[in-house]
């Protein structure tokens, strides 16, 4: 009898497991009824009352049987035994099981790239797996204080697995600009957009479609040709194009000796001073770079080198005059141990002294 029991459980598990969430809580429901029924039919005694039962059904399903409740009728004792036990134990593994595997595949969903984020808002997807460059890319954003606990949704058309699952949410599709991968990468409300593909080609074709998908987003580009940069900012005014300066860097490091140190250290967040921006508030009033040269160093310790009317135009001025302009709007490039932002100025005074 006991086998016989035992494998009609099994079964009834491997039925239930199997269906729709619906229809378990549905038949859990209809045990439940029966069950109160049956006992206030057969046995009528304290335990079928609707304020007790309840309370026996779920420490006998459970398998707690405190045992301060039981039918008083060998009716009663028999439909427990034979309905209520099997079928509320069977019942309660199988909700217990079905649960745990709910969470288990949405885990493995978000692992294999396949989940969606589509309403995160104000992160930064980066478009492109590329081993050990794109590591160090999110450890150098997760570098900047400013950053560090921005997501990052990392989107590959490769077969893999979240490559970085402490650090970065995961996106998988056919291609980089797929129109799937875009939506669950939640691009559309995206701050921030690097595109970093195998080759120029898929670079070129990820930051179009991110570039349709989000115009008001940040996009950034990696090139090894001018030509594809050219293209990408034919299409996409707001791109910012970053083309390999190797060949640059290697020159400038024969004539001058250590200048690779100091580009790596500018560049980087996780070492040494690094190179900064910020805009200059509209409200501020008439600003000469010379004032604002002075001020950053003896107050943040920081040195500005560069001004800027616009973002992406060809207007940027290194190392400019003294007396030099600078207008609200403008854009601040500075070298400093870790980010300043525009409410740490006090820009009235800085206006007063260049009026002075």
């Amino acid at each position: 009898m006991p086998i016989i029991l035992s494998r009609l459980v099994r079964t009834f598990y491997i039925k239930v497991s199997s269906l729709d969430w619906s229809v378990v809580i549905g038949v859990a429901l209809l045990h439940f009824v029966i069950s109160w029924l049956a006992l206030r039919w057969l046995d009528g005694g304290e335990v079928s009352n609707s304020d007790i039962f309840w309370y026996f059904y779920l420490t006998t399903a459970t398998t707690v049987g405190y045992g301060d409740f039981s039918p008083t009728t060998a009716a009663g004792r028999l439909i427990t035994t034979l309905w209520i036990m099997p079928g509320g134990i069977g019942l309660f593994t199988t909700i217990i099981a079905k649960a745990i595997q709910a969470f288990t595949d949405g885990w493995r969903k978000k692992v294999r790239g396949l989940g969606s984020y589509e309403n995160l808002e104000g992160h930064i997807v980066i478009l492109g797996w590329q081993g050990a460059r794109t590591r160090s890319m999110v450890e150098h954003i997760r570098g900047d204080a400013s950053a560090a606990q921005t997501e990052i949704v990392l989107c590959t058309a490769k077969e893999i697995e979240n490559p970085i699952p402490d650090e970065v949410k995961f996106v998988r599709d056919i291609s980089l600009n797929s129109a799937d991968i875009l939506r669950r990468a939640g691009l559309a409300h995206a701050d921030k957009v690097i595109a970093l593909g195998s080759d120029d080609n898929e670079t070129l074709a990820a930051a179009l479609g991110a570039g349709a998908a989000n115009p008001k987003a940040h996009l950034v580009a990696y090139f090894q040709q001018k030509s594809f940069a050219g293209l990408l900012k034919a299409h996409c005014p707001q791109a910012e194009c970053n083309v390999s300066l190797t060949i640059e860097l290697m020159v400038r490091s024969a004539q001058d000796p250590g200048s690779s140190r100091v580009q790596n250290q500018l560049l980087s967040t996780l070492q040494g001073p690094t190179q900064f921006s910020m805009r200059v508030p509209d409200s501020v009033g008439r600003l000469s770079y010379g004032a604002l040269f002075s001020a950053f160093k003896n107050r943040h310790d920081a040195t500005i080198f560069g001004v800027a009317a616009s973002r992406l135009g060809d207007d940027l001025i290194l190392n400019a005059p003294n007396d030099h302009p600078v207008q609200p709007g403008s854009l601040l490039y500075f070298m400093a141990a870790a980010r300043i932002t525009s409410g740490d100025i006090d820009w009235p005074a800085l206006a007063g002294a260049t009026a002075a």
